[in-house]
Order: C-alpha cells, then sequence, then structure tokens
C-alpha cells in the first residue's frame, strides 16, 4: 500500500503525461508519442490509485478491471474505423453514468459525515455532478444513435423548445435550493431524483435538436461535457487526479468545440439551439434542369486526366471511410507523385463525423504528412487545380454555402473545389449528404460523376492509369 505522498508525487508525473499527450496529439507527426504518453499516465494513474489508502475491497475492484478490461479489449479489436465516432460517442455516456452513479453513491454514503458549510459545498458537488453527468449521458447516447443511423440525422424541433429548456433550467435551479435546504436525507432525495429526470430529457432533446451537418460540434461538446462530469466526480470523491484530469478534457473539448463552431461559421449556441439540416435546400433540385445535368465520367477517362495533370487536389470524406479507401487513394498518390505529379490532399476541419477523423484515415494508410493541408492552407489554390477529386464528400464541397444565401448552410466555409479546372466526383448516388442539404456542386459543367463504390473505383482509375 502506497503513503499519501507517493500517491500525490504519482498523481503529479501522470497529470505532466497527460498534458504531454494532448500537447503530441495536436500534431499528426507527434499523434503516435501523444497516445504513448496517455497510455502511460493512464497506468500510473490507475496503478497509484489501486494501491493507495482509500481502496479496501480488492476483490470488488479486481472484479471490476477485469471485466471492463475485458469489454474493453473487445470493442478495439472489433470497432472499425468508420465505427470511431459513435464509439467515442458511447464512451462518453459512461463517463456521464459513472458520474450520475457516483453522485448517488455520495449522496447515501456521505449523509451523516459532512456538516455545516462542507455538507452545503459537497451536496453541491453531487446536485452539479449529476446534472452534468445526466446531460452528457443521454445527449451521447443520442449522439451514438444519429452516428450510426439508429436514428435520423435530422434535427427533431420540438414547439417552443427554447421555452422548455428555459422552464428545464428555472426548475433545475429551483430544484437546487429544494435539495440543498431539504432536512432530512428524503427530503433531499426527491428534488435530487426530479433534476435527474429533467437533465435526462435535456440531453435527449438537446442532441435530437441537432442537425447532422453539426455533429463534429457535438461529439467535441460531449467531450467536454465528459470531462466537467469526470471533474466533478473528483470533487465528490476528493480525488485530485480527476479534478486534473477533467478539467484538461472538459476545456479541451470547449476549445475544439470553438474551434469546429468557427470552422463551419457557426455560434455556440446556434449549434445547441438547433443545427444544420431543418429541412434541406430544395434550391438546388428545383433549379436542376436550368443549372445543367449530371455529367458522369468513368474510370479510364478519369486516369487519362490525371496523367495529363500537373497539379491534383485530393478532398476525402466519409465516403471514403465506409469504402476503407483510403490504401488506394495512397497508392495512387504515390504513383502520381512518382509521375512528377503534384499530388496534395485538402482536409476540412469537420469532414467525417468527428473532428480529426480523416486525418487518422491517411494516417493509417500512410499518406505522408507533408502532403495533408487544412482547408484555409489551400482554399486559395483550386483555381490553379487541374483535377480535384472528391471522394465521399458533400456537404464540405457544397458551393451552396457561399453562393445561395437561403441555404441551411449559407456562410460555413467550404472547400471550393468548383474553382477547379475539373472536378471529380466519387458517390454511390445523387443523394444529399448527412446534413440533407443538396449540393450543386454535382450539376456544375466542370464537375463529372463517378458513381459506385469508392474503393472499386479507385482501384478501377488506378489499374487503368497504371496500364
Amino acid at each position: 500500500m502506497l503513503n499519501q505522498g507517493l500517491v500525490t508525487a504519482a498523481y503529479i508525473g501522470a497529470t505532466i503525461l497527460f498534458i504531454l499527450a494532448l500537447g503530441g496529439l495536436s500534431h499528426q507527426e507527434t499523434a503516435r508519442r501523444g497516445v504513448l504518453y496517455g497510455m502511460i499516465g493512464m497506468a500510473i494513474a490507475v496503478l497509484a490509485t489501486v494501491f493507495s489508502a482509500q481502496v479496501t475491497s480488492y476483490w470488488a475492484l479486481a472484479i471490476a478491471m477485469i471485466v471492463g478490461g475485458a469489454i474493453g479489449l473487445r470493442l478495439a479489436a472489433k470497432v472499425q474505423m468508420t465505427q470511431m465516432p459513435e464509439l467515442v460517442a458511447i464512451l462518453h455516456s459512461l463517463v456521464g453514468l459513472a458520474a450520475v452513479l457516483v453522485g448517488y453513491v455520495s449522496f447515501f454514503g456521505d449523509s451523516g459525515y459532512y456538516t455545516g458549510v462542507e455538507k452545503t459545498i459537497h451536496s453541491v458537488e453531487i446536485y452539479v455532478g449529476i446534472f452534468i453527468g445526466a446531460i452528457t449521458f443521454t445527449g451521447s447516447v443520442i449522439a451514438f444513435g444519429k452516428l450510426s443511423a439508429r436514428i435520423g440525422s435530422k434535427p427533431l424541433i420540438l414547439p417552443l423548445r427554447h421555452l422548455l429548456n428555459l422552464a428545464g433550467l428555472i426548475v433545475t435551479i429551483w430544484l437546487g435550493s429544494v435539495f440543498l435546504n431539504a432536512d432530512s436525507t428524503m427530503g433531499a432525495l426527491i428534488p435530487l431524483i426530479l433534476m435527474t429526470l429533467i437533465a435526462l430529457a435535456f440531453g435527449v432533446h438537446m442532441v435530437m435538436a441537432i442537425g447532422g451537418a453539426d455533429m463534429p460540434v457535438v461529439v467535441s461538446m460531449l467531450n467536454s461535457y465528459s470531462g466537467w462530469a469526470a471533474a466533478a466526480t473528483g470533487f465528490m470523491l476528493s480525488n485530485d487526479l480527476l479534478i486534473v484530469v477533467g478539467a484538461l478534457v472538459g476545456s479541451s473539448g470547449a476549445i475544439l468545440s470553438y474551434i469546429m463552431c468557427r470552422a463551419m461559421n457557426r455560434k455556440f449556441l446556434a449549434v445547441i439551439a438547433g443545427g444544420f439540416g431543418g429541412g434541406g435546400s430544395s434550391s438546388a433540385a428545383a433549379a436542376g434542369d436550368e443549372a445543367g445535368e449530371v455529367n458522369p465520367i468513368e474510370a479510364d477517362e478519369v486516369a487519362a486526366l490525371l496523367s495529363d495533370a500537373n497539379e491534383v487536389m485530393i478532398v476525402p470524406g466519409y465516403g471514403m471511410a465506409v469504402a476503407q479507401a483510403q490504401h488506394t487513394v495512397n497508392e495512387l498518390t504515390r504513383y502520381l507523385r512518382d509521375k512528377n505529379v503534384n499530388v496534395r490532399f485538402a482536409i476540412h476541419p469537420v469532414a467525417g463525423r468527428m473532428p480529426g477523423h480523416m486525418n487518422v484515415l491517411l494516417a493509417e494508410a500512410h499518406v505522408p504528412y507533408d502532403i495533408v493541408y487544412e482547408m484555409d492552407e489551400v482554399n486559395e489554390d483550386f483555381p490553379d487545380v487541374d483535377v480535384s477529386i472528391v471522394i465521399g464528400a458533400n456537404d464540405i464541397v457544397n458551393p451552396s454555402a457561399a453562393e445561395d444565401p437561403t441555404s441551411p448552410i449559407a456562410g460555413m466555409p467550404v472547400l471550393e473545389v468548383w474553382k477547379s479546372k475539373t472536378t471529380i466526383v466519387l458517390k454511390r448516388s445523387m443523394a444529399t449528404g448527412y446534413a440533407g442539404v443538396d449540393n450543386p456542386l454535382f450539376l456544375k459543367d466542370n464537375t463529372r460523376m463517378l458513381f459506385g463504390d469508392a474503393k472499386e473505383s479507385m482501384e478501377a482509375v488506378f489499374k487503368a492509369l497504371s496500364i
């Protein structure tokens, strides 16, 4: 058993490693090192906690760790790269659920331990921890359902939803006052349960009202919530490491949400109030006959365009992840670069279903980091690009954002692929993207549609090119 001094030293070391992990994860080149720092830090934190004086039942702890570890290993071995966003969402829900359960255990277990001001402070910690945890739990479950297509991506807009949210907040504050001033444990239990039910409902309502195109922001937002829930749990358990780590996760998630909102020209409160995709834009469809017709293209024709190109820009999207086409794309990229073609990748901040989704896929396929660029770095270069290849992306290359002020995505910064000399779009069909907004890019004169599975299409292009 470790004395408190060694436990504190271990917690400080783990905290430093977690900070280094966040720093490493901010760049593709150092991401693996960042993950390693995080793993080592978590191992130190777990071991220090297990062998601290606070643990008195090793059998129960061993059983919980074995069960949890087995589930984690199973998920890690089974999950596909395309399922990472929903996995992250469902893991966030477990953090929220843990905060709720710890809150109730603290409420019943510590009811006679604290007195006076300390009791008031601990009661506030319990109340706030359960509130944040309940919202995180149900919000993350709904996010999981949307990301895994078990729930539709279109927002559910209830009548007077803002008044409902305001009323729920006022009632929650009033119940908090009743909870803090209750004379008995049972007298405080009723407002605590009612608040939990309101928080659970609020989590469902909040995420159901958010449309598909805002889901990357939702993932980072729920990441922030899970951090604050963990911090609240740390306050309830008087665990300094949980407080610090929770604050790190909560603040970094909030910063990431802010960055995502800026990338989408959105305000955070606007996302919470109800996201993109409320009904989809029909303007492009209605004007389809006037705007132009779809121009299909075959793989050998794409190969001919690429063989004559000097500048090629590849824009990956969720369709590439679904088709697992990243390895074929890397082979094509290597072939073109060997022929002295300047190939670059343009990554939109919200491409895919979670921040960094496309970067992870390209790194998995060993695409060189130095040819992967963020939107702001290459958007002005599209007029000089001979061929842009859009692989399974939709909303992030939609010109309606820049050209149609009535579009649900008006003002959202997008990759301006339509300014290329030729734009090749790989899609299975003419269906709208996750936001449910029609895309006039498909009808432009310089756009060619290569229909089919992205992996099979890219393999056919590579085969025709290398003949």
